[in-house]
C-alpha cells in the first residue's frame, strides 16, 4: 500500500467536519445572534470599540478551527478539510464586512486609526493560514486525490481556488522567503490604507468658495444653489462653494463662463494627492508598485501584472495590452477630432486661444448643443432620484420577476441609508438591499456595490444576502428633489446590476457567490444593466418631469440618441489612458519605486496622448489600483464590455428588450452561478457563441 492510499483509507471517522470553536462570550455585538430583522447588523448597538475586540476574537476563532482541521486523525477529505477551512472564518468574516464597508461609506477618525492599527494584524494572520504547511498537507492530498471524492462542480471548483490560493500564498516558498513575503505583505496592508484616507482627506478638504455672483455666469440654477447650500453648511451663507465631489467639480467645469476658475478646479481635481504635502501619494504608489513586482518574482512570476492575470479570463499581460492597443489607435483618432471640433468654436469665440484640458468639457457641451440641439440639464428634471430607482425595480420585475419593498424597521449604517426587501417571483424572500445615494465627508468618492453577508448555504437552507448600494450622487436642493445627470443615471443602473449579482446568487459556499469572479468578468452583470437605461421603452417607465409628471418627449430622447456617441473618443481615451497606466506599473520588473511623476508622463507621451486629456485617474489618485483591489484589472470595464454590448444585442435581436426567456438565461448562466463555473463557458451557455467586438465598437462609436 502506497503512503497516499494509506492516507485515503487510514482509520477515522468518515468524511465530516470538526465541530467549529465556540464564540467568546461578552455583550461585543458580533459576539451574539444579532436579532435583528433580516439579520442584518446591528449598526445602532455597534462602537468603534467594538472592533478591535472583535477583531482579535475573530482571528483566535479562526485559528482555533484551523488547529482543530489539522489535528484530526480521520484521512483528509472535502468536508474535514476543505470544506470546514472556508467555514472557519465565519466570526472575523463577520467583522470585516462591516468595519470595511463602514470605513468607506461612514468613516470617522476613530475607524481610520483602526484601520491602520489592524490591517498588518489581519495581514499576517492570513499568511499564517496559507502558510501553514499542515494545513497544506490535507488539502494537498484532497487535490491530489479529488477523482475519489466524486465531487459536484461547485465542490470541485473550491477545491481547485483553495488548493490554489496556498500556492499563490506562498506555501512553496522557503523559511527565508516567506519571511520576506510576510514582510511585503504587511508593509503593503498598510500603504494602501494610507493612500485611500489621503484620498478621502484631500477630496474634504478642497473648497472654492465664490462672492460674487457674476462669476458664477454659466452654470445651470440647480449647480448654483447646490454650492449655495454647500457653502451654508461650512458656514459661509450668502457664498457659493466647489468641492472636488463629483456632483459639483463635473457640472462646474462642463458650464462655467469664468475660464480662470475652470482652471483653478480643474487642477486641483488632476493634482489630488500630487502636493508635495502630507497628502501626497506619490512615494507610496511607487512604493506599492515595487512591493508588488518584488512579491510576484518571489511567487515565480515575472511581474505582479501576470501574477493576477492568471486567474482572470484574460490570463496574460500580452492578452490585456492588445487588446487595448487595437481600442486606443480609433478612439485616439476620435478624440483629436473632437479636440479638432472645439478648436474651431474657439476660433469664433476667442480668436487665439487653445484648447486647454480645462476647456474640454465646456466647450463638448458647446458642441453638443450646436451638432445635436441636446442641454444634459434639460434631462435632469426627467431624473427625478426616486423616479430613476422606481424604473430600475420595474426592469428587475420585467426580467426576472423581482419585487422591492422599503422596510422601516431595520437598523441602519447612515440615517441617509434605506432598506428594501428583496422577494422573487413566486413571493420568497431573496434578500435584503441597502441603498445610499450623496456625498458626505465620511463616504469615498465614486459609487460601489458591497455585501454585508454574501448568499451561502448552510444544512441544505439558502442564506440569504445582504447586499448595498453606496453613490455619490447629487443631492435634493430646498424644494427640489434629487435631480440626476444622464451620468448618474447610468451609474445607478451599473451599481444595480452588480446588487442584482449578489442578491440572485444560488451556490453553496460563501466564496463562490455572486460578485467572487474574476475581475474582467464582474462587470458584465453591471455593464449590461447600462444598456436598458436610456432606451425609449425603459424610459418610457420611469423618465416622468418630476413637477408635470410627463413622460420624456420624443424629440428629447431622439436628441438623447442621436448625440449618444458624442464624446465617446475623449471617454474612451482618458479610461484607456488609466487602463494603460495601470498596467505599465504593474508590469514593472524593477524592485526600485520609480519617480512616479516622470513614470506617469513618460508612459502617456509613449501612447500619444494629447495634453487636453489626462487619463481619468491619474497616479497620485487611482483608488482603483492602490487601494481597491482593482490592481492589474482597470481594463476590465472594457473588457467586459465586450461581453455586455454582445449579451444586450441578443435582447434586441430578439424584437423584445425585456425579453423573459433571454433574462432567464442570463440569470442561470451568469447570475446565479458566481464564481462556480469558467467565465467563458459560462457565458457561451448563455448566448450560445463567444462574444463579437463589433457590437462594442459600433456602441462607442469607434468602428470604421
Amino acid at each position: 500500500m502506497t503512503a497516499v492510499s494509506a492516507i485515503l483509507t487510514g482509520c477515522g471517522t468518515p468524511d465530516k467536519a470538526p465541530e467549529q470553536a465556540a464564540l467568546p462570550a461578552g455583550d461585543n455585538p458580533f459576539f451574539n445572534a444579532y436579532n435583528t430583522p433580516f439579520n442584518v447588523p446591528p449598526f445602532d448597538a455597534i462602537k468603534p470599540s467594538d472592533f478591535v475586540p472583535a477583531f482579535e476574537a475573530g482571528m483566535a476563532n479562526q485559528k482555533a478551527n484551523v488547529e482543530a482541521i489539522v489535528a484530526q486523525k480521520s484521512r483528509p477529505a472535502f468536508v474535514n478539510t476543505v470544506e470546514a477551512l472556508e467555514q472557519s472564518d465565519e466570526l472575523l468574516t463577520r467583522v470585516r464586512t462591516v468595519f470595511s464597508n463602514l470605513t468607506s461609506a461612514n468613516t470617522n477618525s476613530e475607524l481610520e486609526a483602526i484601520n491602520k492599527q489592524i490591517s498588518p494584524v489581519l495581514s499576517l494572520h492570513h499568511d499564517d493560514i496559507y502558510m501553514n504547511k499542515a494545513l497544506f498537507a490535507r488539502v494537498k492530498t484532497v487535490f491530489d486525490n479529488s477523482a475519489s471524492f466524486k465531487l459536484n462542480d461547485e465542490q470541485a471548483k473550491l477545491l481547485e481556488k483553495t488548493y490554489k490560493a496556498f500556492i499563490r500564498n506562498g506555501i512553496n516558498l522557503d523559511d527565508a522567503k516567506q519571511a520576506r513575503l510576510r514582510e511585503i505583505n504587511g508593509r503593503l496592508s498598510v500603504l494602501t490604507v494610507n493612500f485611500g484616507q489621503n484620498l478621502l482627506a484631500e477630496n474634504n478638504k478642497f473648497l472654492l468658495t465664490v462672492s460674487n455672483r457674476k462669476e458664477l455666469a454659466g452654470l445651470p440654477e440647480s449647480l448654483i444653489a447646490s454650492a449655495a447650500a454647500t457653502a451654508k453648511a461650512r458656514g459661509a451663507e450668502g457664498k457659493w462653494c466647489f468641492t472636488l465631489h463629483n456632483p459639483s467639480a463635473i457640472p462646474f467645469l462642463q458650464y462655467a463662463d469664468n475660464r480662470q476658475l475652470r482652471e483653478q478646479v480643474y487642477k486641483a481635481y488632476v493634482n489630488k494627492c500630487d502636493n508635495a504635502d502630507n497628502l501626497d501619494n506619490n512615494a507610496g504608489a511607487a512604493e506599492i508598485a515595487a512591493l508588488r513586482a518584488e512579491k510576484a518574482a518571489l511567487l515565480g512570476y515575472a511581474c505582479h501584472a501576470a501574477y493576477i492575470l492568471e486567474e482572470t479570463m484574460a490570463k496574460t499581460p500580452a492578452t490585456v495590452e492588445s487588446f487595448l492597443d487595437k481600442l486606443w489607435a480609433p478612439a485616439l483618432k476620435v478624440a483629436k477630432s473632437e479636440a479638432a471640433q472645439m478648436q474651431a468654436l474657439i476660433d469664433k469665440e476667442a480668436p487665439g486661444a487653445k484648447l486647454e484640458a480645462w476647456d474640454w468639457r465646456y466647450y463638448a457641451e458647446k458642441v453638443r448643443k450646436q451638432k445635436y440641439a441636446l442641454d444634459i440639464e434639460a434631462l435632469r428634471p426627467y431624473f427625478k432620484l426616486e423616479n430613476v430607482r422606481e424604473g430600475i425595480f420595474a426592469l428587475c420585475g420585467k426580467l426576472y420577476g423581482l419585487s422591492f419593498s422599503r422596510v422601516e424597521n431595520v437598523p441602519l449604517y447612515h440615517p441617509e441609508a434605506m432598506a428594501f426587501e428583496v422577494k422573487d417571483r413566486d413571493g420568497s424572500h431573496l434578500g435584503l438591499l441597502y441603498m445610499d445615494f450623496h456625498p458626505r465627508d465620511s463616504k469615498r468618492s465614486g459609487a460601489w456595490m458591497t455585501s454585508y453577508r454574501k448568499t451561502s448555504r448552510k444544512d441544505g437552507k439558502r442564506i440569504p444576502p445582504v447586499i448595498s448600494i453606496v453613490c455619490n450622487f447629487s443631492r435634493p436642493v430646498g424644494d427640489t428633489p434629487a435631480l440626476l445627470t444622464p451620468d448618474e443615471v447610468e451609474t445607478f443602473f451599473h451599481e444595480f446590476g452588480h446588487a442584482l449579482h449578489g442578491l440572485l446568487g444560488n451556490t453553496q459556499y460563501y466564496s463562490l457567490s455572486g460578485t467572487s469572479v474574476p475581475r474582467d468578468f464582474v462587470e458584465l452583470p453591471s455593464q449590461i444593466m447600462e444598456n436598458w437605461a436610456f432606451e425609449k421603452e425603459m424610459l418610457n417607465l420611469y423618465a416622468k418631469h418630476y413637477t408635470t409628471g410627463e413622460i420624456i418627449p420624443d424629440a428629447l430622447v431622439a436628441k438623447m440618441d442621436a448625440a449618444s456617441k458624442f464624446n465617446q473618443g475623449f471617454a474612451t481615451v482618458e479610461y484607456l489612458a488609466a487602463s494603460i497606466l495601470d498596467m505599465n506599473y504593474h508590469t514593472l520588473t524593477d524592485r526600485t519605486p520609480v519617480n512616479t511623476k516622470t513614470f506617469e508622463a513618460e508612459k502617456m507621451n509613449s501612447i500619444g496622448l494629447i495634453p487636453q486629456i489626462a487619463p481619468r485617474y491619474r497616479t497620485s489618485y487611482f483608488q482603483h489600483i492602490f487601494s481597491g483591489g482593482y490592481s492589474s484589472g482597470y481594463y476590465s470595464y472594457i473588457w467586459s464590455e465586450l461581453l455586455d454590448s454582445d449579451a444586450f444585442a441578443a435582447f434586441k435581436e430578439s424584437g423584445n428588450i425585456f425579453n423573459p426567456d433571454i433574462a432567464k438565461s442570463f440569470r442561470k448562466n451568469i447570475l446565479e452561478k458566481g464564481g462556480t463555473g469558467d467565465p467563458k463557458e459560462m457565458y457561451k451557455a448563455f448566448r450560445g457563441a463567444d462574444p463579437d467586438i463589433r457590437h462594442l465598437l459600433a456602441k462607442r462609436g469607434l468602428a470604421e
